[in-house]
């Protein structure tokens, strides 16, 4: 039996035993996963995790922690509670918790907005899908506002934000493009400034562990901040923090029960031991090591850039700010190279046109291998 299509289309009356049947899935996982610390591998915002990550994940995954309930996660919670003080901190945040992705993260803190008088929420046109997919699971009305050619909010187009929760995302999907965060300052000191800022820090977050920190300074004045753990922090799939700036702040969105030993915080009731994980990272690697990590994909990023503005076959959008670097092909067309380059690129729409997007997530990247698969496929058509 090689393949799942070889399996009958009923549960098996008689099992094969733990051995085998670990052999025959964890071989489907090896030879039909996506291969994302391939030296090649620069398309998306999802690297290969830590490998002390790795491995933790395996082990809460044995004992299997809940963090809904302290008696049966006693040394889980102490870990995220640990992580997220260490981590806070350079967010100018005070308290937070884990959850399972910066969705999860972006709708408790909307939520928690709501709580705390916002009635609607603004955000740009090119902030995250879960924006505006938690103002519809909320109830709350959702603006949009239009981008700049640089793909920045366009601050000039901003309502009157009385009342609103304001979305400042730093590093959009698409293009890395951090919307200007100083405006969280200044808004929040005008009359009839917004009931709340979320920073939508899910990508470029991390960047404030760096010497790249300057990038993301306005992320202070911002009363709630989201960041996925398993991008730029390097962890397995399901992990985000969502910070505030009150300590206090998340009591409105923590649910009692008599049930429960403490209250319920934030939207997910059971929850894995994401800390775990994230703080056997950080203890492998320390602040240097992350930093260093990370900068070192800043400086990939900008490598690949120049490389793509010097080459007359290219045409780059704009030098990457955070490590998402977009061009398009100028013979041929964008998606003819995408599907070529396979797991070297991704695609974005910038303005309702295609281009190739390639991101520094991945820590094992070479990019003389990435930039001679470019360079050939780019020879092959027509280059």
């Amino acid at each position: 039996m090689t393949d799942l299509s070889d399996l009958a289309d009923k549960i098996p009356v008689h099992g094969m035993g733990d051995a085998a049947a670990f052999d025959l899935v964890g071989g489907w996982v090896h030879e039909r996963s996506a291969q994302l610390g391939r030296p090649e591998a620069f398309a998306h915002m999802d690297p290969a995790p830590s490998i002390v990550a790795a491995r933790l994940a395996g082990l809460n995954a044995e004992f299997n922690q809940n963090l809904l309930h302290p008696d049966l996660s006693p040394f889980a919670g102490e870990a995220e509670r640990l992580v997220v003080k260490w981590l806070a901190p350079f967010f100018g945040m005070n308290a937070g918790h884990m959850c399972a992705g910066s969705t999860i993260a972006n709708l408790a803190a909307l939520w928690c907005a709501r709580e705390h008088g916002a009635t609607r929420v603004v955000a740009s046109a090119d902030a995250h899908v879960s924006v505006p997919k938690s103002a519809r699971i909320l109830g709350l009305p959702f603006e949009s506002i239009a981008v700049t050619g640089t793909g920045r909010m366009d601050t000039g187009l901003l309502p009157d934000l009385k009342d609103a929760v304001l979305v400042l995302t730093a590093g959009t999907t698409g293009r890395g493009v951090i919307d200007d965060l100083g405006l969280a300052g200044r808004q929040r000191r005008q009359d009839g400034g917004p009931a709340w800022v979320h920073v939508d820090a899910a990508w470029a977050g991390p960047l404030l562990l760096t010497k790249y920190a300057g990038r993301l300074a306005g992320t202070r004045h911002a009363d709630s901040v989201s960041v996925s753990a398993h991008k730029w922090l390097f962890q397995p799939k399901d992990s985000g923090l969502v910070l505030f700036k009150n300590p206090q702040a998340q009591q409105a969105i923590s649910f009692g029960s008599s049930y429960l030993a403490t209250p319920n915080v934030g939207v997910q009731g059971s929850r894995g031991a994401a800390g775990v994980a994230l703080l056997g990272t950080l203890l492998a690697w320390g602040l240097e090591g992350l930093a260093e990590r990370i900068e070192h994909l800043m400086t990939l990023s900008e490598d690949l850039a120049e490389r793509l503005a010097a080459d007359p076959r290219t045409e780059l959008k704009q030098m990457p700010e955070t490590g998402v670097v977009n061009w398009r092909p100028v013979n041929g067309t964008a998606e003819e190279i995408i599907a070529a380059l396979g797991p070297v690129a991704s695609r974005t729409d910038i303005a309702g046109e295609p281009w190739v997007r390639q991101v520094a997530a991945n820590m094992h990247v070479d990019l003389d291998a990435v930039w001679s698969r470019i360079d050939d496929v780019l020879s092959g058509h027509g280059g």
